[in-house]
């Protein structure tokens, strides 16, 4: 091994939080993993990090040192990648960070596809709804909703997203089914817990209004909004891409939707300046715009809601 080497061992040591788990990642012992740190110290004539048998810990010099090592590191695979793009198929592991919305029902059914049309690319998907610092989390592309402030990232929108009024045709049969907004207040309604999400926007003559529902059930948490709707424990305001495939198999059905006021916003995929030229991240976002470009998920003819 050489320096630049060592720099890739160290680098992974500090991502994987320990000796074993890079030794796994570099096909090494730890043992092997721990001299080569050594080496760099001593070529270095400074302690990098100070080993005990819970953790790891950077010493100052150390955390100068990591910053400047994460960056040739990236520039290394950078010019790496610019000769595999021309000299073969995408490869290495590619890091992924989605929220749990898009991440669980629609991303993850997709990856199989993309797996088998690239045998060479291992993943590593993160599902979280935490804003995460995509340097830090070492990933190489993040797939967000919403509107996103701008920074030191590239974001490339994919699709306008909306959300839904439905219910299940249970909860419909034996409540009836609000024909007009104001019909919600009489309604058992499911509130994903968040400032003004029990203000359910509706379009008028005079412009947008809100009304104000009676949740019934407040979680904070989309999925067991979602199974509570499809049990028939009421009418519930939710993106597409979580109800979608319920709507679609009839397990719910859409409500008020010539006035629901559907407030679109935006799916993008972030990443850092430059990493689109990684083939492995450059094929990646090619199956995003690819796949879901169109809105898959939509519900293109609205389906007639149960009348009473």
């Amino acid at each position: 091994m050489d320096a630049t080497s060592d720099l890739r061992v160290f680098v992974r040591v500090l991502d994987r939080g320990s000796f074993s788990s890079a030794a796994k990642d570099l096909g090494l012992t730890p043992s092997a993993v721990s001299k080569l740190v050594s080496r760099l110290e001593d070529r270095l004539g400074a302690r990098l990090l100070e080993r005990s048998t819970r953790r790891l810990v950077l010493t100052p010099e150390g955390e100068g040192f990591l910053a400047r090592a994460r960056r040739i590191v990236a520039d290394i695979e950078e010019a790496e990648a610019e000769v595999m793009r021309v000299r073969g198929a995408p490869r290495g592991t590619l890091h992924i960070n989605a929220g749990t919305a898009f991440g669980l029902h629609q991303l993850a059914p997709a990856l199989a596809d993309f797996l088998a049309r690239y045998p060479e690319i291992d993943l590593n998907l993160s599902i979280t709804d935490r804003l995460v610092d995509l340097l830090e989390e070492h990933a190489d592309i993040a797939v967000r909703s919403g509107h996103i402030p701008e920074g030191p990232f590239v974001q490339r929108k994919i699709a306008d997203l909306q959300r839904v009024i439905c219910a299940a045709p249970a909860y419909l049969a034996q409540r009836g089914t609000p024909k007009i907004a104001a019909d919600l207040r009489q309604h058992d309604c499911i509130v994903v817990a968040g400032p003004g999400l029990d203000r359910w926007p509706f379009q008028t003559r005079a412009g947008v209004d809100v009304v104000e529902v009676r949740p019934r059930v407040t979680t904070d948490d989309a999925e067991a909004a979602l199974r509570l709707a499809i049990e028939g424990a009421g009418i519930v305001r939710m993106s597409e891409v979580i109800v979608g495939r319920a709507l679609r198999n009839g397990e719910l059905a859409p409500l008020l939707t010539d006035v629901h006021h559907v407030e679109p916003f935006p799916l993008s995929a972030i990443y850092p300046v430059g990493r689109n030229r990684l083939p492995r991240v450059a094929v990646f976002l090619d199956f995003l715009m690819e796949r879901f470009a169109d809105a898959p998920w939509r519900l293109r003819d609205m389906p007639a809601a149960a009348t009473r």
